[in-house]
C-alpha cells in the first residue's frame, strides 16, 4: 500500500529557510551575488560611468587652477613693414620691424572672480559624479535581485523534483500492492487500471518537474556568467525579514532606494548647471602675465614680461537664458518622475510587505495540513485494505497528500522571495 513518511518529508521540507544544506561544496546566496556581481557587464558598464563622471568632477576642479598657454610662430611678409615720418619738412622713411620674423609666448591665466560660473560647475559635477555611484548601487541590487530570484527558483524546483519523487515512489509502491489484490482477485481490475494511470501521470510530473530544475539551473548560471550545463548546489540560507511597521518600512525605503537618490543628484546637478549658465553672462575677473618674445632688430627690447588683470562681462546674450531655462525644465521633468517613482516604491513595499504576511500564513496552515494528509492517507489506506474504501480515496488521498507537500514547500520558498524583494524595494538587498 501506499507509504506515509511524513519525519523524512519534513526534514527535507520544513527547514527550508533555516537549515543550509550539509555540504561543503553548496553556494550560498552571498557567494553567487559577489559571483555575478563580477562578472556582469551592466555593473562593469556602471562602474565605467562612474570612472567618467569622476574625471568630470576632476575636470571642473582644474577651472580654478591656472592656465598656462605656451605658443611660437613664424611670420614671412611680402614686404618690410616701415614708418612715414617728417622732419622738418623732409619725409622719411625708416623700417620698423622684419620681413620675416619669430615669435612666442608663455601666458599664466588665474581667474580672480567668475560670479559662481566655476562653484556652480564644481558642485554640478559632484551631483554628478554621487548620481553615478548611486546608478551603480542600483544596478548591483538589480543584478543581485535578479540572481536571488533564480537561486530560489533553483531550490523550489528542487523541492517540487522531491515531491515528485517521493510521490512517484508512493504509487509505484501501490501499483504493486494493487497488481499482487488483483492476481489474487480481491480488486477488480479497473483498480489496477486506475493505479497504473496514476501512476503514468506521476511519471510525467516527475518528468516535467525535472525538466523545469534543468532550465531553472541554466537561468542560475547564466546570471553568473558560467557555463548553463555546470552542476547548481545551493543552500538555502536567506536574509531576515525587515524588522518594523509598513509605514516604517515604506519611510526607510524612500530615504534609501538608490533610484530616488540619483534623481536626487541628477536634479541637482541640473539646478546647478542652470545657475552655472547664467553666471556666465555676468562679470568675469582674471589675471594674465607671462613673457612675450617679438624677434625684430629694429625694437630694443624683444622680450618683454607682462601682467594683466582683465574684466569680462556679457551684457546681452540672446541664447543664455534660453539655455538656462531649459536646463530648469529638464529639472522639472526629473522631480515629476521622482515623485512617481517615489509612489510606485511605496506600493512595492506594501505589496512585499504583505505577500510576507500571505506566505507565512500558508506555512503554518500547510504545516498542520501535512500531518492531517498523512493521517488521512494512513486511515484511508487501512480502510482499502478491508475493503470500506475505494481504490479511488487512496489514490486522492495521496494526491492531496503530495499537494499539500508541494503547497508547503512553495509558501516558504515565496516567503523567502518576498523577503528579498522587500528588501530590494527598500534599497537594502
Amino acid at each position: 500500500m501506499l507509504s506515509s513518511k511524513p519525519g523524512l518529508r519534513i526534514s527535507l521540507l520544513g527547514g527550508l529557510l533555516l537549515i543550509p544544506v550539509a555540504s561543503t561544496s553548496a553556494e550560498t546566496l552571498e557567494e553567487a551575488w559577489d559571483i555575478a556581481i563580477e562578472n556582469n557587464h551592466q555593473i562593469k558598464a556602471a562602474q565605467a560611468d562612474t570612472t567618467a563622471t569622476e574625471q568630470n568632477l576632476f575636470s571642473a576642479q582644474g577651472q580654478r587652477l591656472p592656465e598656462l598657454n605656451i605658443g611660437t610662430g613664424y611670420t614671412q611678409l611680402n614686404e618690410t613693414p616701415a614708418a612715414k615720418a617728417n622732419f622738418a619738412g623732409q619725409s622719411a622713411e625708416f623700417n620698423t620691424s622684419q620681413a620675416g620674423s619669430m615669435n612666442a609666448h608663455a601666458i599664466a591665466s588665474v581667474p580672480v572672480f567668475t560670479s559662481g560660473r566655476i562653484s556652480h560647475n564644481i558642485k554640478a559635477a559632484e551631483a554628478t559624479f554621487q548620481a553615478a555611484q548611486h546608478n551603480e548601487i542600483s544596478s548591483v541590487l538589480t543584478i543581485k535581485m535578479q540572481v536571488s530570484a533564480a537561486y530560489i527558483a533553483v531550490l523550489r524546483l528542487d523541492g517540487a523534483v522531491q515531491v515528485a519523487q517521493e510521490h512517484l515512489s508512493s504509487l509505484v509502491e501501490h501499483q504493486r500492492d494493487v497488481k499482487n489484490l488483483f492476481d489474487q482477485d480481491m480488486v477488480a481490475k479497473n483498480d489496477l487500471l486506475a493505479a497504473n494511470v496514476e501512476l503514468a501521470n506521476a511519471q510525467q510530473l516527475l518528468l516535467q518537474a525535472n525538466n523545469q530544475l534543468d532550465i531553472a539551473q541554466a537561468q542560475y548560471n547564466q546570471l553568473l556568467d558560467r557555463s548553463l550545463t555546470d552542476p547548481v548546489v545551493v543552500t538555502p540560507q536567506f536574509p531576515q525579514i525587515p524588522v518594523g511597521s509598513l509605514n516604517e518600512l515604506s519611510t526607510n525605503a524612500l530615504s534609501q532606494r538608490p533610484e530616488l537618490l540619483v534623481l536626487d543628484k541628477q536634479i541637482q546637478a541640473l539646478e546647478q548647471q542652470a545657475q552655472s549658465v547664467a553666471a556666465d553672462s555676468l562679470p568675469q575677473v582674471a589675471v594674465n602675465g607671462g613673457y612675450q618674445y617679438q624677434e625684430n632688430r629694429y625694437q630694443s627690447y624683444e622680450g618683454l614680461w607682462m601682467v594683466n588683470v582683465g574684466m569680462q562681462w556679457k551684457l546681452f546674450d540672446g541664447s543664455t537664458r534660453h539655455t538656462r531655462d531649459a536646463i530648469f525644465r529638464r529639472a522639472v521633468s526629473l522631480k515629476e518622475q521622482r515623485d512617481d517613482l517615489s509612489s510606485t516604491i511605496g506600493l512595492q513595499v506594501r505589496k512585499t510587505w504583505l505577500a510576507i504576511q500571505e506566505a507565512q500564513q500558508r506555512t503554518e496552515v500547510t504545516r498542520l495540513a501535512i500531518t492531517e494528509a498523512d493521517e488521512n492517507l494512513k486511515v484511508t489506506t487501512n480502510r482499502y485494505k478491508n475493503g470500506l474504501a475505494t481504490n479511488t480515496e487512496v489514490l486522492r488521498a495521496e494526491e492531496l497528500r503530495a499537494r499539500t507537500y508541494d503547497n508547503f514547500n512553495n509558501s516558504n520558498y515565496d516567503t523567502a522571495l518576498s523577503t528579498l524583494q522587500l528588501r530590494y524595494a527598500m534599497g537594502v538587498l
